[in-house]
């Protein structure tokens, strides 16, 4: 099943129901991207929320049956990557329901988390994300710099050179 820009939103409508508690969520990889118009559907939901927030839905969401496959990380944390501390102040604000704020990731971050693992959808992912927000290399080798991955730093490292010299030949 995939799920467009409305389904994800009133999916989250039907979780704003159930918390008395202001969470921030934000959106990250292909829900980011379904959110900010830059692809139509997801097939998964990806949050990151800061350590409090991360906690309050992850318990709303297993006292909720939603069918949909979810991931969430916590403080900025996207796959096997760490987003600078800035993460959410550059992240887009999407829209803000009673209890929660839900915000996607900047394009540029969405880029530099893709290419950690970097198999063919992510490809296309960081593809269209540099076609549909114009993105530079410099900024996307400048934010690249600034991100923390687990993991062998070297397979990183190749495969940003690898996305600067497909995509910017």
């Amino acid at each position: 099943m995939t799920l467009d820009k409305s389904k994800l939103v009133e999916f989250l409508k039907a979780i704003n129901k159930k918390t008395t508690t202001r969470i921030t969520l934000i959106a990250v990889g292909g829900t980011a991207m379904t959110l900010l118009d830059i692809k139509k559907s997801t097939r998964d939901i990806d949050f990151t929320a800061p350590t409090e927030d991360y906690r309050e839905f992850r318990k709303i969401l297993n006292k909720t049956p939603h069918g949909f496959k979810i991931h969430l990380w916590p403080d900025g944390t996207v796959f096997s990557q760490f987003l600078p501390d800035d993460y959410e102040d550059k992240s887009i604000t999407i829209t803000q329901l009673n209890h929660i704020t839900l915000k996607a990731l900047n394009p540029i971050d969405i880029v530099v988390t893709k290419i950690g693992r970097l198999d063919a959808q992510d490809l296309e992912d960081i593809e269209d994300c540099i076609r549909k927000k114009r993105l530079s290399k410099n900024q996307i080798k400048e934010r690249a710099e600034k991100i923390q991955y687990v993991g062998k730093e070297e397979t990183y490292k190749t495969n940003l050179k690898y996305v600067l010299e497909k995509f910017f030949p």
